[in-house]
């Protein structure tokens, strides 16, 4: 698979603009933490993604597999790691009524094997560099 890659960028106190291919969003802390709220904090974009991965995930299974199953939503809260207590995320799917028994326990299954659910879930590793340069003067 294709490395991603995002570049962020400082705007303000804390916002930030990020770069993803051809897309641009601003990244920011909420009022309460510092922040201008110009954007959704990292952490609740760490939410977000993956939400809408296993959205997606489903979708697309679905659709590979010819079921029309209609609105699929996805939430996620999420609480980062304290002392002592893991991260927990907690994912709720909504799918329609009256989907047949053995396609919404398809489904479940599959939602857990989303993208984002298996890098969380499994080993991560950090490779970290540190490059000094030159700032424009103001």
């Amino acid at each position: 698979m294709k490395a991603m890659k995002a570049k962020a960028r400082r705007t303000g106190t804390f916002t930030h603009e990020v770069d993803v291919r051809n897309h641009r969003m601003l990244v920011d802390e909420s009022r309460n933490q510092g922040g201008d709220d110009d954007g959704p904090s990292p952490q609740e974009l760490l939410a977000a993604s993956l939400a809408s991965c296993t959205a997606v995930t489903i979708e697309m299974y679905a659709k590979h597999k010819g079921w029309d199953i209609g609105p699929v939503e996805v939430q996620c809260d999420y609480t980062p790691a304290e002392r002592g207590c893991p991260t927990k995320f907690n994912l709720v799917l909504r799918l329609p009524r009256g989907l047949p028994d053995e396609q919404v326990k398809r489904l479940q299954v599959i939602a857990a094997k989303c993208p984002v659910h298996r890098t969380l879930d499994g080993e991560v590793m950090f490779s970290e560099r540190l490059e000094l340069v030159e700032t424009a003067p103001a």
